[in-house]
């Protein structure tokens, strides 16, 4: 079933809401900030706990976020996904900081090509329990299809996402965590043929991010995807300075959906 997933994006240390698509390492001066918080990813990891909303990602956009990460960890043993800058060398450390999963993606496609031997690698530092690990496919469009982004979203790789690309990645993980990066911390709505294609692709949980604006997003979403589909919003949560949706009215609809 549909349920709201809540997140925690880390950038220089601080937990930010920001428009993915102006992360650049090359113009950091480019970069658009909705909402920067006072609050430490501690204190999102310990509220998310209080209200049960298990699977929530936390991204480690750039260095700088490492301590922020593990304090999220301490909070919540077990109950967080961590992402950003995962490799072979560090994923079984996250696991042991108390990360439930890891989330890899720009480690799978060194100079933008796709690696299965990467892949691989990181399932065996996980003693080969593909439950501890979610792939990171967000992506952008590229004409009437959509490609795996890396490097901050900054990079396209040559993996076109589609039912061949799902179905070869699906037996080394859990799960697959998507944000439609063109969407990202806009506001404007979700990517709803990308949702209905994920839900027709995927035989194994999803969650999508990118674009989410008000609660009527999460019905929409359960309808595209005939339930399939799990939808992160960030940008328009009160929590991070939004106005279109309460945080309250999300921990709500995830109980009725439960009922």
């Amino acid at each position: 079933m549909t349920v709201f997933r809540p997140c925690i994006d880390l950038h220089a240390g601080a937990v930010k809401q920001i428009v993915g698509g102006t992360l650049s390492s090359t113009a950091p001066d480019a970069l658009q900030t909705n909402f920067v918080s006072e609050k430490s990813a501690g204190y999102f990891a310990a509220l998310y706990k209080e209200h049960g909303l298990s699977g929530a990602h936390v991204i480690m956009l750039g260095p700088g976020n490492e301590d922020a990460a593990r304090e999220a960890c301490e909070c919540w043993r077990g109950g967080l996904q961590v992402g950003g800058g995962i490799n072979d060398g560090n994923a079984r450390r996250w696991i042991e900081w108390g990360a439930e999963k890891v989330i890899i993606t720009s480690y799978l496609f060194p100079d933008g090509k796709f690696s299965l031997e990467r892949l691989q690698a990181v399932l065996k530092a996980l003693d080969d329990d593909k439950e501890k690990l979610v792939i990171d496919l967000s992506c952008r469009r590229k004409g009437d299809t959509w490609f795996v982004a890396m490097n901050k979203w900054q990079t396209l790789t040559d993996m076109e996402l589609n039912q061949e690309s799902i179905s070869m990645l699906e037996p080394y993980c859990a799960e697959f965590l998507i944000h439609a990066a063109d969407n990202e911390g806009l506001q404007r709505g979700i990517d709803h043929e990308l949702v209905e294609k994920l839900a027709q692709w995927c035989s194994i949980p999803v969650t999508y991010a990118g674009g989410g604006k008000s609660l009527e997003d999460l019905d929409t979403v359960k309808q595209l995807s005939n339930g399939k589909i799990d939808l992160t919003i960030g940008s328009a949560l009160d929590i991070f300075g939004g106005k279109g949706v309460k945080f309250e009215d999300c921990v709500a609809w995830n109980q009725k959906q439960a009922r």
